[in-house]
């Protein structure tokens, strides 16, 4: 019991390095804990802090699959998750203003969704995890678009047989001569095409 809490005290401590609120960040992280895919791993926690008095403020959450918007209503007996995969983010910003910041995060589909009175440390941190995260995702993407092209097998241009007529005539040659040049790949294949449907018009 004592390990579990220990625990349980070490991975909140992590996530409130820049002043956030502990007993939100023990709420949100809770809630997110349960929420985690196989190989998810959250990596920054914002809390908002307005300058009045908020029972339960808006939090934002970056793991290194997602960006997690939690949103509480009911005087905190709800809470709406808003969820961004890395794949389905443009891009995300921050305006520094008098009290806090305004993250935005801009999806490839839909409406930006923004959170304001982010303390600036923590806006800051956002910004520089979520493009973190976008970032790897990019590269991702780039090696597996690498390894997809040098799989692809390479397909050689296919010649159709030319049925050639028994008696050896002047039409027969051309084709033949033709034939050999493209094989010893002296002319292209474009070439090869239009001097043959050339030859073929005489018939």
């Amino acid at each position: 019991m004592w390990l579990e809490n220990h625990e349980k005290i070490m991975s909140l401590e992590q996530f409130i390095t820049d002043d956030q609120d502990p007993k939100v960040a023990e709420k949100v992280l809770g809630k997110l804990h349960d929420m985690l895919t196989s190989g998810e791993a959250i990596v920054y926690l914002a809390i908002q802090k307005k300058p009045a008095v908020t029972l339960i403020p808006d939090s934002i959450a970056v793991t290194n699959k997602r960006i997690i918007f939690c949103i509480p209503g009911n005087l905190g007996l709800t809470t709406d998750f808003i969820i961004f995969a890395w794949a389905d983010v443009k891009e995300v910003s921050f305006k520094e203003e008098f009290f806090g910041a305004k993250f935005v995060a801009v999806p490839q589909k839909g409406e930006n969704i923004a959170i304001d009175y982010i303390p600036k440390i923590q806006a800051r941190k956002l910004y520089q995890y979520s493009n973190e995260q976008l970032d790897q995702y990019k590269e991702l993407l780039r090696v597996q678009q690498e390894k997809a092209n040098q799989a692809a097998p390479h397909i050689e241009p296919k010649i159709e047989h030319i049925a050639l007529p028994d008696r050896e005539d002047e039409l027969t040659q051309k084709l033949q001569k033709l034939k050999s040049l493209f094989e010893k790949q002296l002319i292209s294949l474009e070439e090869y095409e239009t001097k043959k449907a050339s030859i073929l018009s005489d018939l």
